[in-house]
């Protein structure tokens, strides 16, 4: 049976439209997506298969989309817009930064990270530099470790900030193994961070850990 066959209550994209979008499962939001499904099979039932073989959906949409387009009932055309969708939600967390909402929204930024840094497999620590309004100036991925993790140097931090002319910044770094739980390490370095950017009356406002689930703000366990 075709999705247009099915009842109007139960067709994804009506649903959508009756129900709003958050009560779709992640089947019918990639069906919705995939618009029609592989030979012999709708876009649910499809979706459904790339979910079990190849998800769960963070998983899924995680792949580079070299690795998207080999998937079946994806192929390049698919997997391009897969791809050009996820850059779509980065640059929209990113647009939320530049009005300023780094620290009205302090989420924001959360998301922000997570969406840039989740799935790695190996760690890396990145900073958004801000200005005086706390507006993005840039973000810049400075540090790359291996699975065990990533040696930062705050000079080199401090180097880019004022290359930057940054009044404020946020930093973040992801554990590939997928626990957000910041370590004893983390906690120093941001400690050490913090001190050297004092020197030159730059403001940390925020270090994020991403991994599985929502990411982790120091700031908000009181260590920033």
């Amino acid at each position: 049976m075709l999705i247009r066959d099915w009842p109007s209550t139960e067709r994804p994209r009506e649903k959508l439209f009756a129900r709003g979008v958050a009560v779709l499962s992640d089947a019918e939001l990639l069906a919705i997506f995939l618009g029609s499904g592989l030979r012999g099979q709708d876009a649910v039932a499809t979706a459904r298969m790339l979910l079990a073989r190849h998800g769960p959906l963070r998983k899924l949409l995680e792949r580079p989309a070299g690795e998207l387009v080999t998937l079946p009932g994806l192929g390049p055309a698919r997997a391009a817009r897969l791809a050009a969708a996820l850059e779509l939600c980065g640059r929209c967390l990113a647009a939320d930064l530049e009005r300023g909402e780094a620290m009205t929204d302090p989420g924001a930024a959360g998301r922000y990270f997570a969406q840039r840094l989740r799935g790695l497999p190996h760690e890396v620590f990145a900073v958004l530099f801000l200005d005086t309004r706390h507006r993005a100036l840039a973000f810049e991925e400075l540090f790359r470790g291996t699975i065990d993790g990533a040696e930062v140097h705050p000079r080199e931090i401090v180097r880019r900030a004022l290359a930057h002319n940054a009044a404020a910044m946020i930093v973040g770094h992801n554990h590939p193994s997928g626990s957000t739980e910041p370590s004893a390490a983390d906690r120093a370095v941001t400690a050490q961070l913090k001190q050297a950017l004092a020197l030159v009356d730059i403001r940390l406002l925020d270090h994020f850990v991403v991994g599985d689930g929502a990411p982790v703000s120091l700031a908000a366990r009181g260590w920033v």
